[in-house]
């Protein structure tokens, strides 16, 4: 008759019990182990949050600054409206809307005689506009959103009206007409700061044809003939759908012989500071996990080899191979979960201290140390793997161990 009892007859919970009894009876080899993991966990999350804590900081600020996704196309051209459409509906564009020519862009805004913009910027707009955001898209021809600079100098809130003005000289007569708008928003300075009005497609195509003396009803000019049907434009405004679709979108329009301006410059430096903090954090973190299972992977051959006499009674016992090695598991997750735990108190601890020492030179609500959730629930998980990892080496040792062992110390 067999001296060991069948596995599936152990009480429920023996491993997990004497798991945690042998940690605490151990507890001098228990703690090395668990300051080890801390040693790397902790520097390990702290580099990592300094790293994810300046790049998204720098991401953050182009991704609130929508004039770095601008493509902006020079000069004056001629596009009809087909190929500004097959443009608008590129993956790369995340927003476009025709121009007219530059010299009709700028008109000048008038509250009263104190207050007035001359020469301000007119733009055209449109849904899905990222300079004005959350803003209230102007849906009429009366409608407009100012720049803080205009607004400004206009004295002017949402829901105010002024005019706006513009000239014109036909048969050496100077003409001036005139529409009054509505202030439907006002754009922060930080995203637009030159004296501007953002107005719908129309009321620009309207400033245009009254410039090039045709009959404007939208301004009441009866003078001229009738504008014709307007089918090509000078250029347009563009911006790209993300920052990485910035260069592929200039290149298409390179491809297709227009020049165009965009902000990769800036670009190309936050991706060149994150791959060099990339490379930095992987050759550390390579050593340092390198170094730490080595020093684990020692310290669990040793603690089995110290412990072949106990293993060999637990055989004895009627702890089969596979109770041995859920044995061994079972104090490897503890080990790691308690690494872990203070690792990551140390790393909160840490990230404010520097959060509050460096970040007091950056901009309001910056950062420098920070990590997401899903940051931490990988390195968890991370943590776990290479700590079963390592406890399955030991446990491979362990299974060799065979009961008659325990009988030869008799």
């Amino acid at each position: 008759m067999s001296s060991t009892l069948p596995e599936s007859r152990l009480p429920r919970g023996l491993l997990i019990q004497m798991a945690f009894r042998d940690l605490i009876h151990d507890r001098k080899v228990a703690l090395c182990i668990i300051f080890s993991l801390i040693a790397v966990i902790a520097p390990l999350l702290l580099l990592f949050g300094l790293k994810n804590g300046v790049v998204s900081q720098l991401r953050h600020e182009l991704l609130d600054d929508p004039q770095i996704r601008e493509v902006r196309m020079t000069g004056n051209g001629s596009y009809d409206l087909a190929w500004l459409t097959t443009l608008a509906e590129r993956p790369e564009v995340g927003f476009s809307i025709p121009l007219t020519r530059s010299l009709n862009t700028q008109a000048d805004l008038v509250r009263d005689s104190r207050h007035f913009a001359a020469n301000a910027e007119v733009i055209p707009t449109g849904k899905g506009d990222p300079l004005l955001g959350t803003l209230a898209i102007p849906q009429q021809a009366t409608q407009a959103v100012l720049s803080a600079s205009a607004a400004r100098r206009l004295d002017v809130k949402v829901n105010d009206s002024f005019r706006l003005l513009v000239n014109r000289k036909i048969d050496g007569v100077n003409q001036k007409a005139q529409i009054a708008l509505t202030v439907t928003g006002i754009v922060d300075e930080a995203k637009f700061a030159r004296p501007g009005i953002f107005v719908t497609l129309p009321l620009l195509m309207a400033l245009e044809d009254y410039r090039d003396g045709f009959q404007v009803p939208l301004l009441a000019v009866s003078e001229g003939q009738p504008a014709p049907e307007r089918e090509r434009f000078s250029r347009a405004r563009l911006y790209a759908r993300s920052l990485d679709d910035v260069a592929p979108l200039a290149r298409w329009l390179e491809e297709n012989h227009i020049e165009s301006v965009t902000q990769s410059a800036r670009i190309d430096a936050v991706r060149a500071i994150d791959s060099v903090l990339g490379m930095i954090f992987a050759v550390i973190a390579w050593i340092s996990v390198s170094g730490c299972i080595a020093s684990l992977v020692g310290a669990f051959i040793a603690n089995i080899d110290r412990k072949r006499k106990d293993m060999a009674v637990l055989r004895l016992l009627g702890f089969r191979r596979r109770a041995v090695t859920v044995f061994i598991m079972i104090q490897a997750l503890c080990l790691t979960g308690v690494a872990f735990g203070v690792g990551l108190i140390l790393y909160f601890l840490g990230s404010a201290l520097f959060n509050r020492l460096l970040g007091s030179s950056l901009p309001d609500r910056a950062f420098v140390c920070h990590l997401d959730a899903a940051h931490f629930a990988t390195a968890l998980v991370s943590v776990l793997v290479v700590a079963l990892g390592v406890a399955g080496i030991g446990a491979v040792r362990a299974l060799k161990i065979e009961p008659a062992e325990s009988l030869r110390e008799i």
